[in-house]
Order: C-alpha cells, then structure tokens, then sequence
C-alpha cells in the first residue's frame, strides 16, 4: 500500500489553542503498510487498520465539543479536532490505549481536511 497523508483542517480561529497543544501542518494522520497513526501535537494514537471495525464521516458539530483535545462526556471517544464543520469518526474492534483521561479508548475522532478520503484510504 502507498502511504497516504491526511493533514488536519486548522481553522485558524483557534491558532492559540493549537499553539499551546503543540498542533501544527505537521499533524494528521496517516495511513500505510496496514497501519494508522494519528498525531496531534504531543500526543499520537497508533493501531492496526485490522483493529478498525467501522468509520463515519460527521459533522458540523458545535464548536465546544469538536475543537482541541477532547474525551466525550457519552462514552470513552476521544477528539483530535481542528475544525467543526467535518471529521471521521473511526471506531475500534479492541480499545486503543489511553491518550488522556481514565481509560482506554473505542473511538477517535478526527478533523482531517478530507474526511470521506481518510475512509477510503482505511477501508470501511
């Protein structure tokens, strides 16, 4: 498989916020040799793409609950977000380790500037 780069869609409003995450056009996510790797600043989440059990692109959402790092108040989802206008939602047959919070995580969330691409490129 070629590996493909998918960088976040920064939307610029929230450039203090990014700064002080360490985000920048460095970060995305990428997608090769079976692989995903997604960074956001500091932080990274990797796993297998046999360890995707489903992908849904989402949005727009409310801007308080899609931009920065964020875990979902509903579930163990965690948010690596850029913008609120688009994202994939990927989904996890095992949980992925924790990034921040109290536990694992089942589900990452992910602003990417071509959402519907990023899926593709996964394969569910």
């Amino acid at each position: 498989m070629t590996p493909k780069r998918f960088p976040y869609r920064l939307d610029k409003r929230w450039a203090p916020l990014f700064c002080a995450l360490r985000v920048d056009e460095e970060d995305g996510v990428d997608v090769s040799d079976g692989a995903l790797v997604a960074t956001y600043g500091r932080f990274r989440v990797e796993t297998t793409l046999d360890n995707v059990d489903r992908t849904l692109v989402t949005g727009p959402h409310r801007w308080y609950t899609a931009v920065g790092l964020r875990l979902s108040f509903t579930d163990d989802g965690l948010t690596f977000g850029t913008n609120h206008v688009l994202g994939l939602s990927i989904s996890f047959v095992d949980k992925i380790p924790r990034v921040v919070g109290w536990r694992d995580h089942s589900m990452l969330w992910v602003s990417v500037a071509d959402p519907a691409g990023l899926a593709a490129a996964i394969g569910k």
